[in-house]
């Protein structure tokens, strides 16, 4: 180690090595993982927590909610060209989304090699039950002891999702389409845990003529999200989270009495 930093390649070369083994059973520090339920959460939350869709209708406002399209939703609703609940009746105003595919982004730094890692992320340890403080310590000089918690560099990836947005009048679709796209280009998700940048470039409005004459405005757009995934498969857990420790110092001084 150097400048009190872990020496992450020393760990690389030799993960069998004894004194590169520090036991995790006494600490509560959770293992580091993104995964890709994560980054579908994120539009969730940001539906219902930041952006609200409301609707006027028969002089009240109406909450939109939001549905993940399952692949039979999915298939349904491109059939029917709307959404329908499961006692079969249209819905509206609604929106619904599904993940289309998934693209790894090898512009941005990556752990280089998924069978031995050389790439890491290293955060210390704010507090440490090894350095509560004692006068003993102050007095003999004790440099305390620091704990530092290495992840390898996540996968970053562009995963895009399909939404498509439901109502009756054309005036409702476009309040929703004016709130979303000026949350286009921002950072989507719960601030307390991941959030990731949403871009949406285009978005396609039709009109369409359903059953009994009446008709259904249907906006569909697509959204990029830049995300990053830390798996916890089993492949990856001898690297995601590793603990290091600094070295300590403990100096004594010594006095002489003469009698």
């Amino acid at each position: 180690m150097a400048g009190n930093k872990p020496d992450i390649k020393a760990n690389e070369t030799n993960l069998q090595s004894r004194e590169l083994q520090t036991t995790r059973s006494n600490d509560n520090v959770q293992n580091y993982n993104v995964g890709i339920k994560d980054i579908d959460e994120s539009i969730f939350y940001y539906f219902n927590e930041v952006l609200k869709p409301q609707v006027t209708q028969n002089g009240k406002q109406i909450n939109v909610p939001l549905v993940y399209a399952s692949p039979e939703r999915w298939a349904a609703m491109q059939k029917d060209g709307y959404y329908r609940d499961k006692n079969g009746k249209m819905q509206a105003p609604l929106i619904t989304f599904r993940r289309d595919s998934l693209e790894k982004n090898r512009q941005l730094g990556n752990k280089l090699d998924g069978n031995n890692p050389h790439n890491f992320g290293v955060f210390e340890k704010k507090f440490s039950k090894n350095n509560v403080y004692d006068k003993f310590g102050i007095l003999n000089n004790r440099v305390p002891e620091k704990e530092y918690y290495a992840v390898a560099i996540p996968d970053y990836v562009n995963i895009v999702y399909t939404c498509i947005v439901f109502t009756d009048y054309m005036e409702q679709n476009n309040k929703i389409i004016e709130g979303v796209n000026f949350a286009s280009d921002s950072y989507w998700g719960n601030p307390s845990k991941f959030r990731f940048r949403a871009m949406i470039d285009n978005y396609t409005t039709s009109t369409e003529l359903v059953q009994g004459n009446e008709r259904m405005v249907k906006t569909e757009f697509s959204i990029n999200l830049l995300g990053h995934i830390v798996t916890d498969t089993v492949n990856a857990l001898p690297f995601n989270t590793k603990k290091y420790s600094s070295k300590t110092n403990l100096k004594f001084t010594g006095e002489i009495a003469k009698k």
